[in-house]
């Protein structure tokens, strides 16, 4: 057997703390080479790609969930155990076990690496940020760490160029025909927490014989965290930062937008030219421009939105304000940790409600997975921005806010106190006497951003957007034509075609149920498809007018809702937003992260519940007021 087919079957495992800068370096190992997918019989995601040593040999690598032990408090820490210890029937146990370790704060990671060691599979200790930790006076005897382990021990600067090479030269040498020992016996049990704490010892007497700290290190993160962790100020910037993500979600994007409505009204224009009068015409205008048109056009704030979140997350500040929500969130009954799986969930709701996996406890994870829905995605963007772009006047308060930003921001801080309180009542009701745990979490520096991180996380996210606008979302609208199209209208019928189709009648069915909240029959129709994902409504409403009143350019379609609603339905309806289960994939992540169908329908009902509630009486409330 030659040698690249025999390292082509080695399989390396990276495993380390979070923050550790482990999937920084697995992105650097591997490149463009890699795959993600699940791991067999569990949604934990599993990536994995191909590695090729300095002398050609090639090796499978797999990035493994961060972990601080082998005990397994959540499902993400299950996997990582369950492949350190072979556990996996798909796939054999990895060959050689890559400990990462953040250089400059050891503790954690050396306690990892002493259970590891119980393990009996190979180990490498890799000492990643190994520049930072230099730059910060920080000296590592590596003998000295290597003997006191009984580990080898390499450095890493995933980020920097050439920051691999040592490791790179250490894994030639570990891929030869006879470079790797031969795994031990496992002597690996789950620990106690006596265990641990020795563990913990020993780590601390190693540090002290192998490592030499500066005596008073000031850091600009030390610098930077004395205010942006100050319980007033801190807190302050926080609601400041939020304030201007959502004030450059609706701003910012304008001239963008307005560049994608004008490419689909000149293709709209172009098919008039070319197209007979008809129902081919109608399908391409009405039905594929209008409406997957009216939501692409809402794609530069959905990036501008996820622009903020990957800063943020590449900076460092994220755990910092989850330390800072962790007393407002602990007094609503969830735990500090869920505030990233919330934030996230801004974006949407499905990967915010698999990052719960982090959360140890089963009551606090289960109580963040019920409330992420309630948190304002993305797809929620494309229908407040059209509603509030036909009802609120464009135009300054204060000297400098604009109003429709204001609006905005109003709409996501209505579903965070939303969020909050059905925890809290969560709590109250059915967790009273299970006490939150502490929150214990690891503060990582601040870094600047990587361009080629951001980039390739945009990308990632514009690929999921135009994906789903090519499958879903169009496949919605075609249906949705179909039904408002047919079936035709009688020889000398008077009166919009749409007023005889299939759409129209569905829309009547469900209107008694809908108008005590103020929703019309067209509203009624939109919601039907919104169910397959929400901005699929705007779509909707786009092709229904269209056909109704002939407007088919994605910014005229306020202007036609403004004619025939009142501003009480358009405020029904954007509060009926903010809490309506109106995504069948967010609902299908319930059930298979919960592994039950009753947690699903639970959230689906209450939801539900709370949408009508609350748009029965804001469209009463502004009836009262004359806005009916």
């Amino acid at each position: 057997m030659n040698v690249v087919a025999e390292t082509q079957a080695r399989r390396f495992a990276l495993i380390g703390t979070p923050n550790s800068g482990k999937t920084a370096l697995f992105n650097a190992l591997t490149g463009s080479r890699q795959k993600v997918a699940n791991y067999p019989g569990v949604t934990v995601e599993r990536k994995s790609g191909a590695l090729r040593t300095p002398s050609g040999r090639v090796v499978s690598l797999v990035d493994l969930p961060g972990t601080y032990s082998l005990r397994a408090r959540s499902p993400d820490e299950e996997v990582t155990r369950d492949v350190v210890l072979g556990r996996f029937v798909a796939e054999p146990p990895p060959d050689l076990l890559l400990c990462v370790a953040d250089a400059t704060n050891l503790r954690l990671a050396l306690r990892l690496v002493l259970e590891l060691k119980r393990v009996g599979r190979p180990l490498l200790l890799v000492l990643n940020m190994i520049d930072i930790a230099k730059r910060r006076g920080v000296e590592i005897d590596l003998a000295r760490l290597s003997a006191e382990l009984g580990v080898p021990v390499t450095t890493a600067a995933a980020v920097r160029r050439g920051g691999t090479d040592e490791l790179l030269a250490r894994l030639d040498e570990l891929t030869a025909p006879d470079g790797l020992p031969a795994a031990g016996a496992p002597d690996w049990q789950v620990p106690s927490t006596g265990d641990l704490r020795a563990a913990q010892r020993e780590a601390d007497r190693i540090i002290k014989l192998a490592v030499r700290l500066p005596p008073k290190p000031d850091t600009l993160t030390a610098r930077l965290d004395t205010v942006l962790l100050h319980p007033v100020f801190g807190l302050i910037f926080l609601l400041a930062l939020l304030f201007v993500m959502f004030q450059g979600v609706f701003s910012w994007a304008q001239p963008l937008m307005q560049l994608i409505s004008g490419g689909f009204d000149a293709l709209g224009g172009l098919a008039g030219t070319w197209l007979p009068e008809g129902l081919l015409l109608s399908f391409i205008k009405d039905g594929v421009l209008a409406g997957v048109g009216s939501v692409l056009v809402f794609l530069p704030q959905i990036l501008i939105l996820f622009l903020f979140i990957l800063l943020l997350e590449d900076l460092g500040y994220m755990a910092r304000a989850a330390f800072l929500m962790d007393r407002i969130m602990g007094g609503a009954g969830l735990h500090g940790r869920a505030f990233i799986p919330l934030l996230s969930s801004f974006a949407c709701a499905i990967p915010g409600i698999m990052a719960t996996r982090v959360i140890d406890n089963p009551r606090d994870r289960l109580t963040t997975i019920l409330v992420a829905p309630l948190m304002t995605c993305s797809a929620r963007i494309p229908v407040y921005t059209l509603i509030i772009s036909a009802f609120v006047p464009n135009k300054t308060v204060l000297g400098y806010l604009g109003l429709q930003g204001l609006v905005m921001f109003g709409l996501y801080a209505a579903g965070i106190v939303s969020a909050l309180a059905v925890s809290a009542a969560a709590k109250f009701f059915f967790w009273r006497d299970d006490p939150t745990p502490p929150f214990m979490l690891e503060l990582p520096d601040y870094k600047l951003p990587r361009p080629r991180s951001v980039l390739m996380g945009l990308y990632m996210r514009i690929k999921m957007f135009l994906t789903r606008a090519g499958t879903t979302i169009f496949s919605m609208m075609v249906l949705i034509w179909f039904l408002a199209s047919f079936p035709r209208p009688p020889a000398g019928a008077t009166g919009p075609a749409i007023d005889y189709s299939v759409a129209a009648w569905l829309g009547r069915v469900i209107e008694p149920v809908l108008a005590p909240v103020g929703f019309n029959w067209q509203i009624s129709v939109a919601l039907i498809p919104g169910m397959a994902a929400r901005e699929v409504a705007v779509a909707a409403l786009g092709t229904v007018y269209a056909i109704e009143g002939g407007k088919e350019a994605a910014q005229q379609i306020g202007q036609t809702l403004a004619q025939h609603w009142s501003l009480g339905t358009a405020l029904a309806l954007l509060v009926w937003y903010i809490f309506a289960p109106q995504c069948a994939s967010t609902l299908a992540v319930i059930k298979r992260e919960t592994g039950s169908w009753r947690w699903m329908a639970i959230t689906f009902g209450y939801m539900l519940a709370l949408a009508y509630i609350a748009a029965f009486i804001t469209y009463h409330v502004a009836v009262a007021f004359g806005a009916g």
